[in-house]
Parts: structure tokens; C-alpha cells; sequence
């Protein structure tokens, strides 16, 4: 743990409160876009006043960038400042481009270097990687191995025999993947007596949720722990500690985060238990700063001292608004659908599918469910039953439980889709 991570709370916010001040500044001074946006607000607004200013929405930095400038009307820094140039995946158009300094790129490495060193990983450890980085933020994820001296092992995705191989021939202390890959691998090969001691998750949710969680550990027979980050921002933003408490924020110091209701954006109190949609700040960012952006993550926090003595608040991820359903009026995610499902194990593999009958996120009970069951069970009408009745009591929710053979859904070398939409 680094002395940074030890710091009081109160004294970090301090610290954070005169960064603020100067990022803010820096956007009125050098973003058009921010000019624009925060025109009448002034620089005047501290940190404990920033919910008065206006939430960042990706869409509308986006509509801002041309053939021309693909950076948009956001780019804060000359293009020769530039040192790492990243993208999204452009699943809903052109890509976006991520540009970083080099400040920033070293910012982006300490956080994640912290937010993997949480698990316990520490120097001389063999550690196998299955991200696929190419254009892509989990890059300087990578990069952040090399600041913890681990000895690093990438393989990447789509070679699950590669992977397997490297585990049994490499003897690494842990792997790092998406929680689906973890799920998937343990159908692939008997883990439980590898090397592994650690299984670091990241990339989407579940490597919080308890019964999911449990199925991964006895599976790896290895303890599980997850990280979480948001392309836009930085890329492991969050770990979690070998507690198993939630994930610390290790870009302390580079991010502010807060939480909002999700419908609303009005601000919620940082305290235990409290849940909502987080919403991240950068602090000491050069090329393209980002004030208030929601992320879409909705998160549970917790501000109650960790045993491990890291003083950062921490959160876990409960789910992403994007894959939000409301059903009469009850806000559904699918994540908190395949917690309740894994809790019939062994008689499900924990596999699930949420199959709405109507497009957009209002929908009408019951909504459907396809439940995968394990290689030897059989359709039973009264697990079905069971498992519709469950759900109702937990999340108050009808359902429609359709019990589905073993393998009949989606297996992902990387993330895995919960709504068919």
C-alpha cells in the first residue's frame, strides 16, 4: 500500500478542493466546449459546490466532433502535446478517440497501479492478463503491471487453450479477466488445483455479487477480487482490497466522484449504504477534462473505515442504467437478476437471460427470464417456480422463468450479454 492511500479523507478532499479550482479554471481557459457550457457559472465554484454545475453527457461531447476534428470542440492541449491517442469500440457509430498527455497517461497508470496493488498483487508475482488491449483504455491497465513489478504474462482473449496452458505450465500467482471469462474457464478446465491464488475481474459487473462471486472462488478454488474503471475518465478507476469490502478508489487525487439519483441528477449523501449513479470528475487532467460525467454505473458506496487502513471511500457496482428495465414502476437490473438465480446452485449453472417483450426500458409484467440449468438437471416446473417466486420476494418483480438446457446461453471469452434487446 503506498503512503498516498493512507492519507485521512479529510485531508485528501482538502487537497482535492485546490485541484478542483484549478481544473475548473484550466476548462474555463482552454475547453470551447466548457466555456460554452459553464457560461454564468465563473471559476468562482468550489468542490463543495459542484453539484450546482451542469452534468457531462457523453452524447453531447460527441455531437461535437467532425471528420475535421475528431476530437471535438474538447481538445485542451496543442495536438503535439499528445502522447496516446485511445478509442471506443464505436458500437453506436464512429468511435470515440480518447487523447492523453503524457501527465495524464501517468495518472492514469498510478490509479490503476493502486486499484490492482489493493488485491495484494505485489513485485516478483507472475501475473497472466486475457485483455486484448489494441485500441482500447484497458492498455494502460496493462501498463500498470509494470508499475507494481509483477512479472507480466499477456495472453489475451480468444485463446482459452493458450490461457489454460500458460496457467498450468507458467504457474502464475493470478490472472486478471472479465468475471464472464472467469465463469467460462472454469467449464473449460479443473482450475481449483492450479497456481492461481488471486482472480482479478474487471470489465463489467458481478464480480461483487456475493453467489456469483462464490461460484467463481470455488471454481478457481482462489480468492476473487474486482476492479472497476470508465473508458472516459481512466481505466481501473476502483479496487477492491483483500476484505472483499468493495473497491477503493485508487485515482484518488486524479478523480472527485459523487452520486446522483440516476432520473433525477439531483445529489445524493456519500455514506454507507446509499446507492445511485456515480458521477466522476477529473482533477489534474490536460488533454480533455471531464467535469461531472455520468457514467451510467449504478453503484453502492460505503465511507466506513476498511481494515486494510486505505482511507478512500469505496463502492460497488450494482449495474449499468443503460440495461435498466422498469417494470411497473420497479427499476430492474439484470445483474441483480442473475445474483438471485446463482442462489440455486448446483441445480443452475447461474447463467441468465432477460428477454423484454417490448423495445425501450418500460415494460409490463411478467417479464421473461431464461434461466440456463446445470449439465444434469432436468426442466422442473416447481424450480421454476421457485426461482420466479424468489425473485418477486427479493426484487419485487413478476417474472416468467423459463428453465433452458445446459450451453444453451451465451458463453464470452469476454463480456456477456444479460437483456436480449
Amino acid at each position: 500500500m503506498t503512503d498516498a492511500e493512507r492519507v485521512p479523507w479529510d485531508e485528501q478532499l482538502a487537497l482535492d478542493a485546490a485541484s478542483f479550482r484549478e481544473q475548473l479554471a484550466y476548462l474555463l481557459e482552454r475547453s470551447p466546449f466548457y466555456r460554452e457550457k459553464l457560461a454564468g457559472f465563473g471559476s468562482a465554484v468550489g468542490v463543495g459546490e459542484i453539484a450546482q454545475l451542469p452534468l457531462t453527457e457523453k452524447p453531447e461531447v460527441k455531437a461535437t466532433c467532425t471528420p475535421a476534428r475528431p476530437f471535438g470542440a474538447h481538445l485542451c492541449v496543442e495536438p503535439s502535446d499528445l502522447v496516446r491517442i485511445y478509442s471506443t469500440s464505436g458500437t453506436t457509430g464512429t468511435p470515440s478517440y480518447i487523447p492523453l498527455t503524457e501527465s495524464d497517461l501517468d495518472n492514469w497508470v498510478t490509479g490503476s497501479a493502486r486499484s490492482y496493488g489493493a488485491s495484494g498483487l505485489a513485485r516478483g508475482q507472475r501475473v497472466v492478463t486475457t485483455y486484448n488491449a489494441g485500441p482500447f483504455v484497458a492498455g494502460a491497465a496493462l501498463d500498470a503491471f509494470a508499475r507494481l513489478g509483477v512479472c507480466h504474462i499477456p495472453v489475451g482473449m480468444g485463446h482459452s487453450e493458450r490461457v489454460l496452458l500458460a496457467i498450468e505450465q507458467l504457474e502464475p500467482d493470478a490472472v486478471v479477466l472479465t468475471p464472464s471469462y472467469a465463469a467460462y474457464l472454469v467449464e473449460l478446465g479443473d482450475l481449483r488445483g492450479s497456481s492461481v491464488t488471486r482472480v482479478l475481474v474487471a470489465g463489467e459487473p458481478g464480480g461483487g455479487e456475493p453467489a456469483f462471486r462464490a461460484a467463481l472462488e470455488d471454481g478457481w478454488g482462489a480468492r476473487v477480487t474486482e476492479a472497476m474503471g470508465i473508458g472516459d475518465i481512466g481505466p481501473s478507476l476502483w479496487g477492491e482490497c483483500e476484505e472483499q469490502s468493495g473497491m477503493h478508489l485508487g485515482a484518488r487525487g486524479f478523480v472527485h466522484a459523487e452520486l446522483i439519483d440516476p432520473e433525477t441528477g439531483e445529489a445524493r449523501e456519500w455514506r454507507d449504504g446509499a446507492t445511485g449513479e456515480l458521477v466522476l470528475t477529473h482533477l489534474r487532467h490536460q488533454a480533455a477534462p471531464l467535469l461531472r460525467f455520468r457514467t451510467r454505473d449504478h453503484v453502492e458506496v460505503w465511507t466506513s473505515p476498511c481494515p486494510c487502513g486505505r482511507t478512500a471511500p469505496r463502492v460497488r457496482c450494482l449495474g449499468r442504467t443503460d440495461d435498466m428495465l422498469i417494470v411497473r414502476g420497479v427499476n430492474v437490473f439484470p445483474s441483480a437478476v442473475r445474483e438471485v438465480v446463482s442462489g440455486f446452485a448446483p441445480a443452475v449453472s447461474g447463467r441468465i437471460l432477460v428477454r423484454p417483450l417490448r423495445a425501450g426500458v418500460k415494460q409490463e409484467p411478467p417479464l421473461p427470464v431464461s434461466v440456463e440449468l446445470s449439465p444434469d438437471a432436468a426442466p422442473d416446473d416447481g424450480l421454476a417456480a421457485l426461482i420466479g417466486a424468489r425473485l418477486r420476494d427479493v426484487l419485487v418483480v413478476q417474472v416468467d422463468v423459463e428453465l433452458v438446457p445446459w450451453g444453451s446461453l451465451q458463453r464470452s471469452e469476454y463480456k456477456s450479454r444479460l437483456v436480449a434487446r
